[in-house]
């Protein structure tokens, strides 16, 4: 059977319009090495009829500026921020720490309001940073660390991070216009070598759809990181709930999203591309999930439901993990290399293109 014919068996996927000529392309891709990973980042409620909900506080989100940020991005506001843990001093991050940790968090996302310049101002913080690393190392944290220069990447891998989140932009009309930023597009590829020079596990994002729902800059901030490879690449689609009025955003296209993964595919052969939890609801995030599922991305934070069956009847090794996709990186993204952790078993999906033996029972989350 063909791929869009097994898609079409699964009934979570019924709503969605999925282009046969696309799947055809993805079908003809070479398989690659990787199952694929279902995260559940605990930063915002989710469960599906097919994975149940992580732990709330095994993956906090913590902002050194609470819910202030100078830039005001047109799709953002600085809304994002509001709902994460405020952690403004130090001495706020050290007990912010110690608190999610009392309550069996193994790692926190570290971000923060930007400033005039697209720069988090970390500075007071790293010592902070330092000294909970040192008292727990094994507590992992992913920062998302905007713009930096040399000094500022070194510094940040001094104190022991994880992993390295930061946009990357490849429209300068993106950046002026959409993040209100007067700084070239070529100081986001300056970001990102400095970090890539560092041992820091790097993972640019790309925000498909940020000149106000247009693909515009896309493919240039994919070669930007394919001149300075990162561990991994998440792909995020959009979501301007609170853009201004006089410059709303269109809602991107499934298709140009679907279509967009194989350029990155393409782009980036030898590393992991992920898709983020950011992307429109509804019949729109089934379409870019099982474009995303059939294009090999090797991992999908929040999955829409029906996209564990589908993943399995395409016959990709299927793992669920509690992390923010950002962090679990190298091995860990793909959670494959712990041979101890539990895999989800095909015999939960009928082969051969028949229908699902009723729903799949809900899936635990595997606990790394």
């Amino acid at each position: 059977m063909s791929w869009t014919e097994i898609a079409a068996l699964i009934e979570a996927l019924e709503p969605a319009r999925i282009d046969a000529d696309l799947v055809a392309r993805f079908e003809r891709l070479p398989a690659g090495p990787y199952g694929i990973n279902f995260y559940t980042p605990t930063f915002k409620a989710y469960a599906t009829s097919e994975i149940s909900a992580c732990g709330k506080s095994a993956w906090p989100a913590v902002s050194i500026t609470g819910a202030e940020c100078k830039l005001q991005c047109d799709h953002c506001k600085a809304k994002i921020l509001e709902p994460m843990i405020p952690a403004t001093t130090p001495e706020a991050l050290w007990r912010v720490a110690n608190d999610a940790l009392a309550g069996g968090a193994k790692g926190m996302l570290l971000t923060g309001g930007s400033n005039h310049r697209d720069e988090v101002e970390y500075g007071p913080f790293l010592s902070t940073v330092r000294r909970i690393k040192d008292a727990y190392p094994q507590f992992r944290i992913a920062m998302h660390t905007a713009l930096v220069e040399r000094d500022m990447a070194r510094r940040i891998e001094a104190a022991g991070v994880d992993a390295a989140m930061l946009d990357i932009i490849g429209a300068q009309d993106t950046v002026s216009q959409v993040y209100h930023l007067r700084r070239p597009v070529a100081d986001f590829e300056r970001s990102l070598e400095a970090l890539v020079e560092t041992s820091l596990k790097v993972v640019p994002h790309i925000v498909i759809g940020l000149h106000y729902g247009r693909m515009l800059g896309e493919w240039s901030a994919l070669d930007m990181i394919a001149r300075h490879p990162p561990a991994a690449l998440v792909l995020v689609v959009v979501m301007p709930f609170y853009a201004p009025s006089h410059r709303p955003f269109a809602t991107p296209s499934s298709l140009e999203v679907g279509r967009f993964f194989l350029d990155a595919r393409a782009a980036l052969p030898r590393t992991p591309v992920l898709l983020g939890c950011a992307r429109p609801a509804g019949r729109a995030k089934l379409e870019i999930d099982a474009y995303a599922v059939m294009a090999g991305l090797q991992g999908i934070a929040h999955p829409a439901d029906g996209m564990v069956e589908l993943a399995m009847a395409l016959g990709r090794e299927v793992r669920v993990t509690p992390a923010c996709c950002s962090i679990a990186v190298g091995e860990e993204v793909l959670a494959l290399a712990d041979s101890s952790a539990e895999r989800i078993d095909p015999g939960l999906v009928v082969q051969a293109g028949r229908r699902a033996a009723g729903r799949l029972a809900r899936i635990p989350v595997v606990a790394r």
